[in-house]
């Protein structure tokens, strides 16, 4: 049974404050210091109901503030009840699909939570172990994890999840769509049977239903959006181009409408790597992320991103995970995601916490059929524009192929035969190292059985995940895949 809470019951437009939400004053403090002064409606909502100590199952876009409507009631809840932490002992876990959304949340703890005295760390894979082992044997409160990195750690006995109080699933369907059920499932039977949980999802499928029945007990419920919509607040257009100009009418956008800061998606690595270089020919500084990069990289990418130090961020769907940016002006799909639900998702890039922002899909012919399914789902047609002054080029581009058609099979819940043959090949080439000297990847860690083919598409995120990718580091002699975390 859920508890309702309706959409009308706190408005963007509220006089409602933070500091009548009942939070302690070092966070209220901390809040004023962030520049905020009035929460938005997921806020307004979640935090009261977590303040009250029960379940929350809570729906909101990308960008509507959700994150802070967790971790400002937990960090109440943590410094209320006055305990002493303990070394690898958390009392909070959250647990997120990707590393830079694992980072995005630890950062915000940190910035609400600074003048409390609780501590927190933030683990992911495609990492060196070694730090976060010895972080772990400082006292911990909060811990902001990837499931693959989490288990990893447990099952070298280096934490004890026993003591968990709180615990969140942070975009929920996106860890469901990349396939961590069973990691998700491994971890719960480790948790103590009383606890606060809260999951967040952007969208609501069946599988978020059945996962928030048998986690939650009689949550409250808050939605902030339409389920699966996109974003009133951002302008959507299309142009109509063949694929062997998008290249060009890309650079043409950036430089005719003087954009200072676009992320733009692909559907592919290789399509991101060769994007970006042709628009640093262009004269336009761009840099690409996706799960090839090494984390190094896309930290440096996305933090030269954010600080504008480049204008331009080429990026596939799961490293974007967890960018958040205020007030981003501009997100471009260069090919259309082939499921609708991740355009939802890419273009709640902008348009985030109540701002306006600006979404361009550059649409080929034979992506049109993902197009009328995207409008479907939001129930609106997306004007099209033309861009005045743009001459294709008399040649074609050399360097944009049509994107890789998406793959007909089910969406993976768990691993595949193919990522089982890469990781035979690294384990017959890549040298031994110690077990501590190597981090583990991202990617579900279990087998699966052979699955019926089914036509109907998967996600970006599980296309990933079910793809061959060279490793970033050397995989356990157990494991059955390189690197396929994001």
């Amino acid at each position: 049974m859920h508890t309702e809470v309706s959409n009308a019951g706190v408005s963007a437009g509220s006089t409602l404050t933070f500091s009548t939400l009942g939070l302690a004053q070092p966070i209220l403090r901390a809040i004023a210091d962030a520049g905020y002064t009035t929460p938005t409606p997921i806020q307004a909502k979640a935090i009261p109901l977590v303040l009250g100590g029960g379940d929350l199952l809570a729906g909101a876009q990308t960008g509507t503030g959700k994150t802070a409507g967790f971790t400002l009631p937990l960090l109440h809840l943590l410094h209320a009840k006055h305990q002493h932490a303990q070394a690898g002992k958390p009392r909070c876990l959250i647990l997120t699909p990707t590393r830079e959304l694992a980072a995005q949340v630890e950062e915000s703890v940190k910035t609400y939570g600074k003048y409390l005295h609780l501590t927190s760390m933030v683990m992911f894979g495609g990492v060196n172990i070694n730090p976060q082992t010895a972080r772990l044997r400082k006292p911990l409160d909060i811990l902001v994890a990837t499931p693959g990195r989490l288990l990893d750690h447990v099952t070298q006995k280096h934490i004890d999840l026993s003591g968990v109080a709180f615990l969140v699933l942070d975009e929920a369907d996106r860890m469901l769509d990349m396939g961590f059920v069973r990691d998700i499932k491994r971890i719960l039977a480790l948790l103590p049977k009383h606890r606060q949980n809260l999951l967040f999802s952007a969208t609501f499928s069946d599988e978020i239903k059945a996962l928030a029945d048998s986690l939650l007990h009689n949550p409250g419920f808050v939605e902030v959006a339409r389920r699966n919509t996109a974003s009133e607040l951002v302008e959507q257009t299309v142009h109509l181009v063949k694929q062997a100009h998008k290249t060009s009418l890309m650079s043409y956008l950036i430089k005719a409408n003087n954009w200072k800061q676009v992320l733009i998606f692909t559907r592919t690595k290789h399509g991101a790597n060769r994007l970006a270089d042709k628009l640093g020919k262009d004269g336009i500084p761009a840099a690409a992320i996706h799960g090839n990069k090494s984390q190094g990289a896309r930290t440096k990418a996305l933090a030269d991103f954010k600080a504008g130090n480049i204008p331009v961020l080429v990026a596939t769907d799961i490293a974007a995970r967890g960018l958040d940016i205020d007030q981003l002006p501009q997100v471009v799909n260069f090919e259309l995601p082939n499921m609708p639900e991740d355009y939802v998702h890419r273009i709640g890039r902008t348009g985030r916490a109540g701002a306006s922002g600006a979404a361009v899909s550059l649409v080929d012919s034979e992506e049109l059929k993902y197009l009328k399914d995207i409008e479907k789902l939001i129930k609106r047609e997306i004007p099209k524009v033309v861009a005045e002054g743009f001459v294709p080029p008399a040649k074609q581009e050399a360097d944009a192929p049509r994107p890789p058609k998406p793959q007909q099979q089910q969406r993976r819940p768990q691993g595949n035969g193919q990522g089982q043959k890469t990781g035979q090949a690294q384990k017959q080439t890549q040298p031994k190292h110690k077990q501590s000297d190597k981090p583990v990847s991202e990617a579900p860690r279990h087998q699966a059985k052979p699955q019926h083919k089914s036509n109907k598409p998967v996600s970006e995120a599980a296309r990933h995940q079910a793809s061959a990718q060279p490793a970033l580091f050397s995989p356990k002699p157990t494991h059955h895949s390189g690197n396929r975390g994001r």
